[in-house]
């Protein structure tokens, strides 16, 4: 069975990957620690490079967070020696801006990594880190994304990150840096248990191997059926974008668009900015519209006019005389009639037999996405509403079935020429109501 398939050799790994990446000609450095599993890494690549054709090189980051930071860049240096692979060292400074300690350092180290003159930068990461990674993340409620773990290679600015021995478990790297007679340094914040990586290492991974022997294995193949259906959703968010006459994103910004589109929940006021349009979600379904800076809206006094200009909400309210609907003009004749915006607890009574309801819910009932309600024009005779867009007239101002009324009307102006360009919606998962 596929399950119980026994895991690859570091070697056997390390080979595969390069079989599958072409970097003949390329600039490879490892990002190297001094841990064994960065050690394990330049020890294989190094053996590897002259059939693969590729240049090594390594960089250290120097974090300053240790007292023990400097033996371990002078580690890093002694053994580029001893290999004659050129090393590149760069001093940081972590600031941690919100973040935890470990983030903050990975955005230091990373920063470092996308400045270095290379190709492609080659980290340590293998089959333990890949299943802790996925199962933090599955814990934090992540999406899809934060599902596939980490991938085998993913772009870091105009280079490649890449991770050749993702799929190797802890202890095939033990054995090969012992039967190699490697050295390496431990980090003494492996040990710090109030960090979620080494709780789950320490405490909870042996747990899980005394009933789930292959739980690791189980989790890296669970992350890259994530991964296949993250390509997919990728892909169907640039043929939804295209079909909308948008241009295609950064592969940065798409998956910042996809992890913000696919995490919405139906009432999220999710609110993506591209390309001079909007991205907006409701009830799972993903709407394009017009990028427009809302303008203030100052209340318009209605005095029986056929029709109100409204053009701080891109419209204008029409009245249609009919009898037996609409407002019941001789029951507003006494009030001032006012145009405003909701201001929050407005209630509409829409049918006598039921009680007055709020205007959120019925919205929501009605299906009216959350940034439309907050412009769209409402009716008050006095403090009372009257009459809602897309709801109706309350039944305290309705119009007999024999008696003339006024049924309102709002309607949206077509946009200048220069922002032309309806607003359209598509679905991208099955729909559901809030």
């Amino acid at each position: 069975m596929a399950g119980s398939r026994k895991p690859p050799s570091a070697e056997a790994a390390v080979r595969a990957f390069l079989r599958a990446h072409d970097l003949r000609g390329k600039r490879v450095a490892v990002g190297l620690s001094g841990g064994i599993d960065s050690v394990v890494l330049l020890h294989l690549l190094r053996a590897l490079a002259p059939e693969s054709g590729f240049h090594l090189a390594a960089i250290h980051v120097h974090h300053d967070l240790s007292p023990n930071a400097d033996a371990w860049t002078r580690f890093c240096r002694s053994l580029c020696r001893r290999w004659k692979v050129p090393i590149t060292v760069r001093r940081v400074r972590v600031t941690r801006a919100g973040r935890g300690l470990e983030a903050a350092a990975r955005v230091a180290r990373y920063a470092r990594y996308r400045a270095l003159r290379a190709d492609a930068i080659a980290l340590g990461h293998q089959l333990d880190d890949q299943a802790e990674t996925v199962l933090m993340n599955l814990l934090r409620g992540a999406g899809l994304a934060g599902a596939s773990g980490m991938r085998a290679s993913v772009p870091l600015g105009e280079k490649r990150l890449l991770r050749p021995l993702l799929d190797v478990p802890r202890e095939e790297i033990a054995r090969y840096a012992s039967v190699n007679r490697l050295d390496w340094i431990e980090d003494e914040s492996n040990l710090d248990e109030t960090l979620t990586r080494n709780y789950l290492r320490r405490r909870i991974g042996p747990l899980l191997t005394a009933r789930y022997p292959r739980w690791r294995e189980s989790l890296g193949r669970a992350a890259r059926h994530f991964a296949r259906a993250d390509v997919d959703a990728n892909r169907l968010l640039r043929v939804f974008l295209n079909q909308h006459g948008l241009r295609a994103p950064s592969e940065t910004k798409l998956a910042e668009m996809l992890r913000q589109l696919s995490g919405a929940s139906s009432g999220a006021r999710v609110r993506i900015a591209h390309d001079g349009k909007e991205l907006r979600v409701y009830r799972s379904r993903v709407i394009v519209k017009n990028a427009e800076r809302e303008r203030p809206f100052t209340p318009v006094r209605w005095s029986g006019e056929r029709k109100l200009a409204l053009p701080q909400l891109g419209g204008e309210l029409r009245f249609r005389r009919t009898r037996g609907a609409g407002i019941d003009l001789s029951k507003v004749a006494q009030e001032e009639m006012t145009v405003r915006l909701r201001a929050g607890g407005e209630r509409l009574q829409l049918d006598a037999k039921r009680p007055r309801r709020t205007l959120k819910n019925l919205f929501q009932e009605a299906g009216i996405p959350p940034w439309e309600r907050e412009r769209l024009p409402l009716l008050f005779a006095g403090a009372d509403l009257v009459w809602a867009p897309g709801l109706g007239v309350d039944t305290r101002y309705r119009a007999g079935t024999n008696q003339v009324g006024s049924v309102p009307v709002f309607r949206v102006l077509p946009p200048s020429p220069a922002a032309r360009g309806a607003e359209r919606s598509s679905d991208i998962s099955p729909r559901r109501r809030s």
